[in-house]
């Protein structure tokens, strides 16, 4: 199965998100065993500095084996050859506790093995969260006499608390891997229905053309008739299904040509040519539609030239006059200004219509779109036009914008790159 250049794009997307997101869980596993090394040399480093000064003031000598022993990950002792106070060897914990910077929350207990019991036991909480605790408990260790055992309770919670930045770090890129496969899932959905509804208008175009091609003929051969001719109702009428299969079959090929080009980009035939005089002979073709359009040019020169595709600029310009008549009210009055600004040509298309809505404008250049307005009952249409002017303007490189006039009507100004 050949895979093609979108599926290779998100194929190799995924890859790399979640190698990211693996490599990321395996640093954090690594950073979790460090910061437990780091704690359990720590704690270490401290025991013994307090066995120290345990032994210090007596007539004992700190012995030359570690005294220090660890048991468990959370749980160390320590074995004292010597009696000693529950409030010294409290007070000696908290000080090198902090001054290691170990600030959990910590147990201990005083063994006395020759009776056989723990001589007294505490829970030191650093936190509001746990204090109240008192119950402590330890087993007791042979072959010791006087020892003292520490154990760490919240050591896990502790060591991720101290791991904050690497948890957000891992939590944010499964937030991305999530987000992209959502994406992805999405992109495919559009493509699927964008398909079936270019597959959809091209077969309904299609079957659509067939029984009009035959309407059109059966109508011109209607009326060419003697009986046809002679009755003006029967003429008029003849001349009514003409017209609108005309009109009719304009919308279908205007489908057809969207739907295409939505399946395959436009080719361009770029050339260099004038562009007023294209825009006169537009202008002329949509009076012939729009007899009491009127329509003016107001430039500064009539030599502007520009590259572009000479067929469907002439489209474009006879879908913005045609707009801009079909939705004014009073006599259409329209003005075409060709002016040079910077490096560019604006042509701006300034009609005396209805305009539209603020909240709406932005919406006009989307394919099948039609405002909601006092005209959009009366002008028959699929909302293809200002699509099609949208992406004649993308594929020139051309920038096209909408906005209402300060009185009423509207400006569509085109900015065309252009040298002198």
């Amino acid at each position: 199965m050949k895979i093609n250049k979108l599926n290779s794009i998100i194929l190799l997307g995924l890859i790399a998100i979640i190698s990211i997101l693996v490599a990321q869980l395996l640093w954090t596993k690594e950073a979790f065993t460090l910061e437990q090394k780091k704690l359990s040399q720590k704690t270490h480093i401290a025991l013994l500095e307090v066995a120290r000064k345990l032994y210090k003031g007596t007539n004992h000598e700190l012995p030359a084996q570690n005294p220090v022993q660890k048991i468990a990950n959370d749980y160390y002792i320590v074995n004292i050859d010597n009696d000693f106070e529950p409030d010294i060897l409290e007070f000696y914990l908290k000080t090198e506790f902090k001054k290691m910077n170990i600030t959990t929350d910590f147990e201990y207990a005083m063994y006395n093995c020759q009776s056989d019991e723990m001589i007294y036991g505490n829970y030191i909480s650093l936190s509001e969260k746990g204090r109240g605790k008192q119950s402590v408990h330890f087993p007791k260790h042979k072959n010791l006499v006087y020892y003292f055992a520490i154990r760490f309770p919240n050591e896990t919670s502790y060591l991720f608390s101290s791991m904050r930045f690497w948890f957000i770090l891992s939590i944010a890129l499964i937030l991305i891997l999530l987000i992209y496969v959502y994406s992805i899932f999405t992109l495919l959905q559009q493509k699927k229905y964008s398909e079936l509804q270019r597959d959809f208008i091209n077969n309904m175009t299609h079957e659509f053309k067939t029984p009009l091609s035959s309407i059109l003929i059966a109508s011109k051969y209607l009326s060419e008739q003697t009986p046809i001719k002679e009755d003006k109702k029967l003429h008029t009428y003849t001349n009514i299904i003409i017209n609108q299969s005309y009109k009719l079959n304009n919308h279908i090929e205007k489908i057809l040509n969207i739907a295409k080009s939505d399946s395959a980009p436009l080719e361009l035939k770029k050339e260099t040519t004038l562009i007023v005089p294209v825009i006169e002979e537009t202008i002329e073709n949509i009076q012939l539609k729009y007899p009491e359009a009127s329509i003016r040019i107001e430039t500064l020169s009539n030599e502007y030239q520009i590259e572009t595709d000479v067929f469907h600029f002439t489209n474009l310009v006879y879908n913005l006059l045609d707009n801009a008549v079909k939705y004014c009210n009073d006599k259409p009055e329209i003005t075409i200004t060709i002016a040079i600004e910077n490096t560019c040509l604006k042509l701006a298309f300034i009609d005396n219509g209805i305009g539209i809505s603020p909240k709406n404008i932005s919406f006009i250049f989307d394919k099948f779109y039609r405002a909601k307005n006092e005209k959009s009952n009366e002008v028959a249409g699929f909302g293809l036009g200002l699509y099609y002017v949208k992406e004649i303007c993308h594929l020139h490189n051309w920038k096209i914008k909408a906005a209402n006039n300060s009185t009423n009507g509207m400006t569509i100004t085109l900015s065309i790159p252009y040298k002198k």
